[in-house]
């Protein structure tokens, strides 16, 4: 057994998962799991640098995360950042601060090895019958800050993947200004969102799946407001099957709400707030779209609050395991 630390720093969030990982590498006990919403990735789509104030609050986080890594002892750290620090010009000065508080480098990933993480983290939501079927295609659609990624595989690995420059932050600040958004910034952001879903399609062979996995905040928020939690509770939320129409119906209510009322739901991050209307409009278009794909074989969708951050500290026993 190994103790590893994993940090996924996206868009919007930096998050931290330490772990008692089982030999077969396979296997994760949690031991501290931990989300600060510090968006790094605030602005970048317009000026392509991350800014001052996104990076302090970003090396605030990772000193936390410093702590909390001795306290704990682990044996192998691993940080992977992802959209955000892919786009921007000043990434060296992001890795150099990430360097002298954490003593590792931070490995900035390509939205393809972004995918094949969030698949092996994703998959242990299904029973080991379903994950280990040979012939059954599984996809998993990560729903981050400034990226999606779609990545279709099973138990003896990814087929096809593609990661597509569409996210909960990236969209908010390119298209939703007001508040709640009107119907013609929805209209514009549907359309875009719909054209990039076309466009994953060309690599991604949306027909053949037979399990339907979403991944990251944006979705789980949704499934919270869809099983009307009385708080954030990921045990509820982990696993969760919803049909199609439920996904759609949450979805649409969170799109049409003003900030200030989905600041008063009890399961809302307040840093997801201003960002949820977009993440919960590229969601149900996804949604639909799959269903429509499959001829309607996909009609309900798992939720998992298992992600890229399982799949870094899976990959990183995996590594020295080899």
């Amino acid at each position: 057994m190994m103790r590893t630390a994993a940090i996924d720093c996206g868009t919007n969030s930096i998050r931290l998962l330490i772990a008692d990982v089982d030999d077969d590498g396979r296997t994760l006990t949690d031991v501290v799991r931990l989300m600060r919403v510090v968006r790094l990735g605030e602005g970048v789509d317009t000026t392509g640098r991350l800014s001052d104030a996104a990076l302090e609050r970003t090396f605030a986080a990772a000193r936390e995360y410093a702590k909390l890594i001795q306290q704990h002892g682990a044996d192998r750290v691993r940080f992977v950042a992802t959209s955000a620090t892919r786009d921007a010009e000043n990434r060296e000065e992001f890795a150099a601060g990430i360097r002298e508080l954490l003593g590792v480098s931070p490995e900035v990933v390509s939205g393809d090895e972004e995918a094949g993480l969030s698949f092996d983290g994703a998959l242990s939501v299904l029973s080991p019958a379903v994950a280990d079927a040979g012939e059954s295609l599984v996809l998993v659609v990560d729903l981050g800050g400034g990226s999606t990624e779609f990545v279709v595989g099973n138990a003896g690995g990814v087929v096809a993947s593609r990661s597509m420059n569409m996210g909960c932050v990236r969209f908010t600040e390119r298209y939703l200004a007001s508040d709640p958004p009107t119907p013609g910034e929805i209209a514009t952001m549907e359309a875009e969102v719909r054209r990039l879903v076309a466009e994953a399609a060309l690599d991604v062979p949306f027909s053949k799946v037979t399990e339907v996995i979403g991944v990251a905040g944006s979705i789980t928020t949704i499934t919270a407001h869809a099983l009307g939690l009385p708080e954030y509770r990921s045990a509820d939320i982990h696993g969760a099957e919803l049909p199609q129409e439920r996904v759609w119906d949450a979805a649409s209510e969170l799109l049409g709400m003003s900030r200030d009322r989905r600041a008063d739901l009890p399961y809302m991050h307040p840093g997801r707030v201003d960002v949820i209307g977009a993440g919960a409009l590229i969601w149900r278009t996804i949604t639909a779209h799959l269903m429509a794909a499959t001829d309607g074989r996909v009609a309900t969708f798992i939720a998992s609050e298992h992600d890229i951050l399982d799949g870094i500290a899976l990959g990183e026993t995996r590594k020295v395991n080899k």
